[in-house]
């Protein structure tokens, strides 16, 4: 899996108010920094992989963060954790994963509501 997230990249374009997204392969000299593919797990106990995953950046103002929520395959999700790997290639450091841990949105809400309990108990 790690080879195909470091082999393809994801163009997101806005036309006539709908957003397009592509995945195809990299191309060398061009920048694909803009819409890296994220590896997504949900993270509900046992841990289960949604894929390696195309997510816009809506109108490139900013990255994916915790508590924002995500549709995939029709589910909602809400990011519990973003990450960011890198490796040391040829004295530099390259980016080689980036992952998402996703809860359902239902199970955000009430992690939240038992949080909440346990604080004011």
């Amino acid at each position: 899996m790690a080879t195909l997230a470091s082999n393809v990249v994801c163009i997101g374009k806005v036309g006539g108010g709908r957003l397009e997204i592509n995945c195809r392969k990299k191309e060398k000299g061009r920048d694909q920094s803009n819409y890296p593919p994220y590896k997504v797990i949900e993270i509900t106990p046992p841990p289960k992989s949604l894929g390696i995953r195309c997510l816009p950046h809506i109108f490139d103002l900013q990255n994916l963060q915790c508590g924002e929520n995500v549709m995939i395959e029709g589910q909602t999700y809400t990011i519990s954790a973003v990450t960011h790997r890198y490796q040391l290639r040829k004295g530099k450091y390259e980016p080689s994963e980036r992952r998402l841990d996703v809860l359902s949105a239902a199970r955000y809400v009430l992690n939240l509501y038992f949080d909440n309990l346990l604080q004011n108990s």
